[in-house]
């Protein structure tokens, strides 16, 4: 008989994470165990991603809800395919689980390429929000690390000191040597959104995620027509669960790109409906991952693998804790490679 049970995990951060809504210097995150009592010792793990204040399912009956996931394990199609529509954090931790234990819990989610150590995926190098010379740190030693992406998020500082970062990439590399990316997280006001992306553009940028908080569709359906810089979706997506919902966004708002999290959209099913959508739209996508622990950042990145997206994915985020659990991923320059030779250490989290 299947059996689940779930605990409670902090992430602590190495160092404190800069956002525009604030600083994070720990991560709240949840895990659900799944076996079958013939052969317990076997477990399938999955990440519950829970992100506090950003998270549809940031709410007061969250634990009851994963509680009420573990008792009734039995009925697990439901719970994956309708039971957890509005809880989408559990439903990839869940989904997850599930596959772990149906590959004899190895975490080996989707076998493939990658989990052989044969292939890798290239993902973009993260510059978080600080000061103006923090950040230019961030930025030389993501490119001495042969990175050729590089995401900074703004709209903490000022928006000049910011500027004055991106001029000084551009100064000594073109767009055909670095590719650079920004996310906003909602920092700008629609009236003066728009002349910001036009200078943002004058640097030859990639693309910003969310320039103005989301929720406005009127306003994004007006930037994504009228910016000469193309708009990628990210946190308007959190919380728009039914297909024809996820429809009429899309072709309202009509972005040139949108951002993809399972833990927040719905985990890999939620998002593989987005992604249909947008290729129905002609709409381009890649996925990141948000603050798990490896063991949401190992499903996810497997997950991605499959999907075979050239573009940049958005999975450095292993290395930003104390606590991390140590696992096959690793980062050579750009690549994220899985080491078949290297074990997952699981202590803290299952005895």
């Amino acid at each position: 008989m299947l059996k689940a049970s779930y605990k409670k995990y902090f992430l602590k951060f190495k160092t404190p994470g800069g956002t525009s809504r604030g600083i994070l210097n720990e991560k709240e995150t949840w895990f659900i165990f799944v076996y079958d009592d013939i052969n317990p010792k076997i477990k399938g793990i999955g990440e519950c991603g829970l992100f506090r204040g950003l998270s549809a399912d940031d709410r007061p009956d969250y634990e009851e809800k994963l509680k009420e996931v573990c008792e009734s394990i039995s009925a697990n199609k439901y719970w994956i395919e309708e039971g957890l529509t509005k809880f989408p954090s559990i439903k990839f931790g869940l989904e997850t689980a599930l596959l772990d234990l149906k590959n004899k819990g190895k975490r080996i989610i989707f076998p493939s390429e990658f989990t052989k150590g044969n292939v890798s995926i290239p993902i973009n190098g993260l510059i978080w929000m600080d000061s103006f010379s923090l950040m230019k740190n961030q930025v030389n030693q993501k490119l001495k690390d042969g990175f050729l992406c590089i995401k900074i998020k703004i709209g903490a500082i000022d928006f000049e000191e910011e500027m004055r970062l991106i001029k000084l990439i551009r100064r000594e590399f073109s767009e055909n040597d670095i590719e650079i990316r920004v996310d906003a997280n909602g920092a700008f006001s629609p009236d003066e959104a728009l002349e910001k992306l036009k200078r943002l553009s004058d640097h030859k940028l990639h693309s910003i995620e969310q320039p103005i908080k989301s929720g406005q569709h009127k306003e994004m359906a007006k930037l994504c027509l009228n910016s000469p810089l193309p708009i990628a979706l990210d946190e308007e997506l959190i919380g728009i669960f039914d297909i024809n919902e996820k429809q009429k966004l899309l072709e309202t708002i009509r972005p040139q790109y949108i951002i993809l999290k399972p833990s927040l959209v719905g985990g890999f099913s939620g998002s593989e409906e987005w992604i249909k959508i947008a290729k129905e739209n002609k709409i381009s996508w890649w996925i990141t991952s948000a603050l798990e622990s490896n063991i949401g950042l190992n499903a996810i990145a497997q997950w991605t693998f499959t999907l075979k997206n050239p573009a940049f994915q958005g999975l450095g985020t292993g290395s930003l804790f104390i606590n991390n659990f140590d696992s096959p991923l690793f980062l050579q320059g750009q690549n994220l490679f899985y080491d078949v030779g290297r074990s997952w250490d699981l202590k803290g989290l299952i005895s």
